[in-house]
């Protein structure tokens, strides 16, 4: 089944953003970064290098899942970020629709540490990110994602999704 949903997952500094949005254009799917619905202490905790809990996420998630089911209720297809990194999270996103589809960006520590020790403007500092591997539950074979691998540039993590999740023009409608 062509998902109608897809939560692009993964630690910080795996790509997601960049990713999800490179996807989300080339589907021309409604897109919107997950970290913007941090509540403004979530951000304050992060950018003072507190690592979050669960009870920190819960409404967090929530308003994901609210966005999700907002777009579902319009009709459109929708591409959202989100770490999603325990499978409590992963469950609560998706809330037992079928049409959601997690894409997981899977990189080893040394590579994202790299990535994340260059990266500007984002307040999720290279601290927290040994916190964010040691919360990671990875998606099992049952919660059906798709793993990518992330050393592959953009443009072909992307390509590699739409061919694995069978995304190309001809297959995939709006719904009605």
């Amino acid at each position: 089944m062509v998902p109608s949903v897809i939560i692009v997952m993964g630690v910080s500094g795996s790509g997601k953003t960049t990713v999800a949005s490179g996807l989300a254009q080339r589907l021309q799917w409604r897109f919107v970064e997950g970290d913007s619905f941090h509540p403004a202490a979530n951000v304050a905790r992060m950018r003072d290098g507190i690592a979050l809990t669960d009870d920190d996420r819960w409404p967090w998630l929530d308003a994901i899942a609210l966005w999700i089911d907002s777009a579902r209720a319009s009709g459109e297809r929708c591409i959202v970020t989100c770490s999603a990194l325990k499978r409590a999270y992963r469950e609560r996103l998706v809330a037992g629709h079928d049409d959601a589809r997690f894409v997981y960006l899977k990189g080893e520590p040394r590579l994202v540490t790299q990535r994340m020790a260059v990266r500007t403007g984002h307040y999720m500092p290279l601290s927290l990110l040994r916190s964010q591997f040691d919360t990671l539950e990875e998606p099992g074979p049952e919660e059906n994602p798709l793993v990518v691998p992330i050393e592959a540039p953009p443009e072909e993590i992307v390509a590699s999704i739409v061919a694995n999740l069978r995304l190309d023009k001809g297959l995939v409608r709006p719904p009605q």
